[in-house]
């Protein structure tokens, strides 16, 4: 009887085990996704002062919260002779206003629930604060104050200044940022594009009056959007907005656009790094700017190629052969400009190996376009990326600023999506055949210049 009752247990335990694994298999293939969202732009007002600024207000969620956001047409494109200067006077815009202290203002925006946030790139400083909802016109005339009375005190330059030095010293140790500093002086020459950092001079040779010229000449209406997104009462934050920035003098120049001319040409430029372990590589060329109608299938070719974690040349470099942790490449884009690049930190030994395939799935993808099964999965990628990249207030104010920036159009957000997934395999085979040109690729290197020569002397020569 009990050796009856061992087989009919452990006979249940096999059937138990089978069905077990029949679900485990059932579970390792997921049930295919459903039909990408597109983004809907939540209803929107847009609307002009008198003086020139572009004002564009989002109700948007039901989060008691408002972000007020001011988009400037000025950064380090604008700097002329004086580099640094539109990093300075964005950190000294915070040290105050006429009637506030630097103190006084930190803690009117606390009081707020916020902090002020000012920061200048190549071609924009933005100026913003995320308040509360009650206190979204306090927000915008606490910006107002900020733009159009600061303090500028001059006694805080010489810490700003030290600290900018302190951080390019830092920046310009790291072999990631002297790859970027190298493939832009040869992309863009003399244009302020190739410039990622300030020189120490030029950083110590600011002054005051410098601040003062680059932010008269270049801060005015003309060259602002103000956008308010959030939950706020739209009549208060109209009135405060009239009030506060209607007599904002149309002073200074208008904004004039700078659109670079860079060349695709071959290049193979090495800086030495005695004993380093790795090679620092960036591979790229100029491709279509944002505003052209390839920018959309370019985005979709580069996040199969290398700008996803599934992509080839990650799959390849990094999980199949292991030359690298992080490679990763971008369409990285400016006003009207943008190129192409593969960025990846290689095992020094590995580093002519790395550029080899890397090239090898630029050729490969030229050769045949990718199967519908994989161009799908990219395309679902990047279309959950896009819904997510607007599902806050600070973001959606920086997809409306990008797209008006660039001039791409009130449809651009509302389409996306759509377009993305319209892109078929032979585009994205002719994308990269029209604009991946390894012949043409600048090749940058950051390495131990005695232990990569040979593995360098297939491109040193095309």
């Amino acid at each position: 009887m009990m050796n009856m009752m061992n087989k009919i247990t452990i006979s249940a335990l096999i059937v138990a085990a089978a069905a077990s694994s029949t679900l485990l298999a059932q579970k390792q293939t997921p049930p295919e996704g459903a039909p990408p969202k597109a983004f809907t732009v939540p209803a929107h007002e847009s609307y002009t002062l008198p003086n020139g600024l572009k004002v564009t207000l989002v109700p948007y969620g039901i989060i008691p919260k408002v972000t007020v956001s001011m988009a400037i047409n000025a950064g380090s494109i604008n700097e002329g002779n004086h580099g640094g200067v539109a990093d300075i006077a964005a950190e000294l815009l915070k040290e105050g206003t006429e009637k506030l202290t630097p103190e006084q203002l930190a803690d009117e925006a606390a009081r707020m629930g916020s902090t002020l946030d000012i920061n200048a790139s190549n071609d924009q400083t933005t100026a913003g604060l995320d308040v509360l909802s009650e206190f979204g016109p306090d927000a915008v005339r606490l910006l107002s104050d900020v733009l159009q009375h600061p303090r500028l005190p001059e006694s805080e330059l010489p810490r700003l200044k030290t600290d900018m030095l302190r951080q390019i010293a830092l920046g310009s140790s790291r072999p990631q940022t002297i790859a970027l500093m190298r493939f832009r002086k040869i992309l863009y020459g003399d244009h302020p594009y190739s410039v990622v950092l300030p020189t120490d001079a030029e950083v110590k040779a600011i002054t005051l009056d410098d601040v003062k010229a680059y932010l008269t000449s270049n801060f005015n209406p003309q060259r602002s959007h103000l956008y308010v997104a959030g939950k706020f009462d739209t009549g208060a934050v109209k009135k405060a907005i009239a009030d506060s920035f209607s007599k904002w003098p149309q002073s200074g120049s208008a904004w004039k656009a700078d659109i670079p001319s860079p060349k695709s040409r071959h290049v193979l430029d090495v800086t030495d790094r005695p004993g380093a372990p790795q090679s620092t590589l960036i591979i790229g060329l100029p491709v279509p700017a944002p505003n052209s109608p390839d920018a959309i299938p370019l985005t979709v070719m580069n996040a199969l190629l290398g700008g996803s974690f599934n992509s080839r040349i990650t799959a390849n470099i990094r999980e199949q052969k292991g030359y690298t942790y992080s490679p990763r490449s971008s369409v990285s884009a400016r006003y009207h400009d943008a190129y192409w690049a593969e960025s990846a930190d290689v095992t020094t030994q590995f580093t002519g190996p790395s550029i080899k395939e890397i090239f090898g799935e630029i050729d490969r993808l030229k050769g045949a376009p990718p199967t519908a099964p994989e161009l799908k999965g990219i395309q679902n990628y990047l279309s959950g990326l896009f819904i997510i990249q607007n599902s806050s207030r600070g973001a959606l104010i920086s997809q409306l600023q990008y797209v008006d920036f660039q001039g791409l159009g009130e449809d651009y957000l509302k389409t996306y999506v759509a377009k993305v997934n319209a892109v078929t395999p032979a585009d994205v085979q002719k994308m990269t055949a029209d604009y991946l040109k390894p012949q043409e690729m600048t090749i940058v290197v950051v390495g131990d210049k005695s232990k990569i020569p040979d593995q360098l002397t297939a491109w040193s020569s095309q």
